[in-house]
């Protein structure tokens, strides 16, 4: 039987690094569909080097245990970390990043430059792992990921992955205003929050952040609200992977743009 072993880093729902048989596109359907234990909502993960080491990881020795079952079934998944993982992967070991709806349709984003270039002075991020936070803030995505990596801060963490919202706040609160029963742009989230956080930080100068949710709930967000992609964040480095836009999505891969 022909298999390749490979390395999978799970940031959401949970945080795992996970050695599996499975191609990309079937650990995805696996995990959302396949097992007894599987989880019902989006799953994002990367593939990670399979010669990459690390003496935080037992890698060595897991992969050796990654064997098919005696039906022939291919190993779906050996769990060899569930704790710190992202803190203790290189950046330069992560492949691909994975995108699966809850349907088990998954997508591959491939590294990529971030455009900054936009005009908008206040956005929303989506905290994803191993932090969940939802946070409204002034700084660009590369600041953001510096803020909430940086050494000795209170809210930071060594490593982040992260995301945008593509939300117009001043479009939205403006709507807001003329119709109060107007949903919110994040079902998460009540309009009033969204709107006392953006005045908190458009009157107060010496504030950059400001939180609006504990969990960020990736689940109740759509793949179509996101604004460019996400990134992996550490001191002195990040790594971006754009989404492709919608029109492409459909082209490519139409089950997943249909649930996405």
């Amino acid at each position: 039987m022909n298999y390749e072993n490979r390395l999978y880093m799970v940031l959401y729902p949970n945080t795992a690094l996970i050695a599996s048989q499975l191609e990309p596109k079937m650990f995805a359907k696996h995990y959302t569909s396949g097992s007894s234990r599987h989880y019902s909502g989006k799953l994002v993960f990367a593939e990670v080097d399979v010669d990459y080491r690390n003496d935080y990881f037992d890698i060595e020795n897991m992969l050796k245990e990654l064997m098919p079952h005696e039906d022939g079934r291919l190993k779906a998944t050996k769990f060899i970390a569930s704790y710190r993982v992202l803190e203790h992967v290189d950046f330069s070991a992560i492949g691909r990043l994975y995108l699966s709806t809850e349907e088990g349709h998954c997508i591959g984003l491939d590294r990529g430059e971030h455009d900054i270039s936009h005009a908008e002075t206040i956005r929303i991020y989506a905290e994803i792992a191993p932090m969940r936070l939802l946070v409204m803030s002034k700084l660009t995505p590369p600041e953001f990921g510096k803020r909430i990596t940086k050494p000795g801060h209170t809210k930071a963490a060594p490593k982040q992955f992260y995301t945008q919202l593509n939300i117009d706040i001043p479009e939205f609160l403006k709507e807001f205003e003329q119709n109060p029963f107007k949903p919110s742009p994040v079902a998460a989230l009540h309009p009033s929050t969204i709107r006392d956080a953006f005045l908190d930080l458009t009157t107060s100068p010496e504030k950059n952040s400001k939180g609006l949710s504990l969990d960020s709930n990736l689940d109740s967000i759509s793949y179509r609200q996101l604004k460019h992609g996400f990134t992996f964040a550490t001191e002195g480095e990040n790594i971006f992977y754009p989404l492709p836009s919608q029109r492409e999505i459909e082209a490519k891969n139409l089950k997943f743009w249909r649930t996405m």
